[in-house]
């Protein structure tokens, strides 16, 4: 079993990761300029350097480190997380999760998420 373990900025919730606009008379649903800065921000820090993306059934561990005590609910801050790891080539689609824990940790700033992904 592979395991990789990575440390990410605290990222955006869900509810600030996508935005909504009409073209042409119909709704569509883009990632903010927020969502993106943030995609941009995993990549640099992932660079797997051409490893391929893994294959097979993983697990997923999120500690999520907030940055400061205000109430959230940690799972609005999961799919910023799993896209961007998607996008930086982690894996090749986030459907290969199968498991998913995701943890609150201590709190400070600036924030931050610890991942954990294993192989199946």
């Amino acid at each position: 079993m592979a395991e990789i373990f990575i440390k990410l900025p605290w990222p955006p919730s869900t509810n600030t990761y996508y935005r909504n606009i009409v073209v042409n008379g119909s709704p569509r649903t883009l990632i903010s300029k927020k969502g993106r800065q943030y995609r941009d921000a995993v990549m640099a820090l992932v660079r797997f350097d051409g490893r391929p993306a893994m294959e097979g059934r993983v697990s997923l561990t999120v500690e999520l480190c907030a940055p400061d005590k205000r109430r959230r609910d940690l799972d609005n801050h999961l799919k910023a997380i799993q896209d961007a790891l998607t996008h930086a080539n982690v894996w090749g689609d986030d459907s290969q999760i199968d498991r998913l824990f995701v943890l609150r940790g201590a709190t400070g700033k600036p924030g931050h998420a610890m991942v954990t992904i294993a192989s199946e």
